[in-house]
C-alpha cells in the first residue's frame, strides 16, 4: 500500500522543482524529503528520480504517480467538503490569498460578516500577486483566491480552478486635482495623449498592469516618461495627490476613501477583471462556499466597481 504522504512530497516535487523549496513549502527538513522519496521508490519498486546537472527530475513512472496523486488528493477534498456538509455549523479554515486593492476594500467588510455570521470559521488571509496565488492555490496552499486580470493579459489558467468574475473595475488617467499648489503643466491635461511629457508613475516591471499601461501610453502616441515605480497603488495615489506623478488607477482604489485628484475616462472605457478562483474538488466546501458568497456579496455593495455576480471568467 502507498502511503499518501510520500505521494504528496513526489507531487510537490513535481510542482517545486527543488527538495528545498519542497522543504520550505511542507516545513519539512531537506533530508527528511529525500528520505521519504527513497522510501517510496523501494515501495514501488521503481526509479522515480534522476538527476539532471543538479536539478532531480522526475521519471515516466513517477509523472504516472503524480497523476494519480491529483486524483487521491481531489477526491479527498471531496471527502472532506461532505463531511463538513453534515456537521450543524460552518466552522475550520479557509486560507486566502487576495491582491492588494481587494485587501484594502473587499476584505475588511467581508471578514466582519463572517465573524459575525460564522464564529467558528476561521479565516487566514495572505496578500499575495494574483499570478503567484492562483498557482499556489491550484498547488492547493491556498484554498480561495481573489485575483485580477488586464484587458488583454489574462491570468494564468489552471484545469483544476473553477473561477467566477467578481467585478469589472474600471481604470481611468488619474491627475493631481486643479488647485494653486499643483504644477501647471498639471492643470490643463483633459487626455491620456495630453499627458505624454509629466512624468508617471506605474507599477515595476514584469506585471500585467505595468505592461498594459504603457501600451495604453503607447497607443495614444507616445512613451510614458515612468520616474517611480512601486507595486502600491495607495503610493501611487499619494505621488498623484501630491503633484509628482500621473497614473493609471482602477476605481477599486476609490472603493472608501475621499478622491482628492481628478481623473479622466479612457478611450474605449477599459476595465480590470475582479475574479474568484477555488480548486473544482473543495467547491462545494461550506466554509469555502460561505467565504466566497461573502465576497461576490460585498463586491455588488462596492461603489466603484460593477459586480457582475457568478459569470465564469474568460
Amino acid at each position: 500500500m502507498l502511503e499518501i504522504r510520500r505521494l504528496r512530497l513526489l507531487r510537490e516535487l513535481s510542482i517545486r522543482g527543488t527538495i528545498a523549496e519542497v522543504s520550505d513549502a511542507l516545513s519539512y527538513s531537506p533530508s527528511s524529503v529525500s528520505q521519504q522519496l527513497s522510501l517510496l521508490e523501494k515501495e514501488t519498486g521503481v526509479t522515480l528520480l534522476r538527476k539532471v546537472g543538479r536539478r532531480l527530475q522526475l521519471t515516466p513512472q513517477a509523472e504516472v504517480l503524480v497523476a494519480h496523486t491529483d486524483e487521491l488528493l481531489d477526491s479527498m477534498e471531496r471527502a472532506e467538503a461532505d463531511l463538513a456538509s453534515t456537521q450543524p455549523a460552518i466552522a475550520g479554515t479557509v486560507r486566502l490569498a487576495v491582491f492588494q486593492t481587494a485587501v484594502l476594500s473587499l476584505i475588511p467588510p467581508v471578514l466582519r460578516e463572517l465573524r459575525r455570521q460564522y464564529p467558528h470559521l476561521r479565516v487566514e488571509m495572505v496578500q499575495h500577486e494574483p499570478e503567484t496565488a492562483l498557482h499556489e492555490t491550484w498547488a492547493r496552499d491556498f484554498d480561495l483566491v481573489v485575483a485580477e486580470q488586464y484587458p488583454g493579459h489574462a491570468a494564468p489558467h489552471y484545469k483544476a480552478l473553477d473561477r467566477k468574475i467578481l467585478a469589472h473595475d474600471a481604470i481611468r488617467l488619474a491627475l493631481p486635482g486643479n488647485n494653486d499648489e499643483m504644477p501647471a503643466e498639471f492643470r490643463h491635461v483633459s487626455s491620456i495623449e495630453a499627458a505624454a511629457g509629466l512624468p508617471w508613475v506605474m507599477e515595476p516591471r514584469g506585471a500585467a498592469s505595468r505592461h498594459w499601461a504603457e501600451q495604453a501610453c503607447r497607443t495614444a502616441g507616445f512613451e510614458p516618461d515612468v520616474r517611480y515605480e512601486t507595486a502600491d497603488l495607495q503610493a501611487h495615489v499619494r505621488l498623484v495627490e501630491s503633484g509628482n506623478a500621473v497614473a493609471l488607477l482602477p476605481d477599486l482604489v476609490w472603493a472608501y476613501r475621499a478622491r482628492d485628484l481628478r481623473v479622466i475616462d479612457l478611450p474605449g472605457a477599459p476595465h480590470r477583471t475582479i475574479f474568484t478562483a477555488m480548486r473544482h474538488s473543495s467547491a462545494q466546501h461550506p466554509g469555502l462556499v460561505a467565504v466566497r458568497k461573502a465576497l461576490h456579496e460585498q463586491a455588488v455593495a462596492l461603489p466603484g466597481p460593477h459586480a457582475v455576480g457568478d459569470s465564469t471568467v474568460t
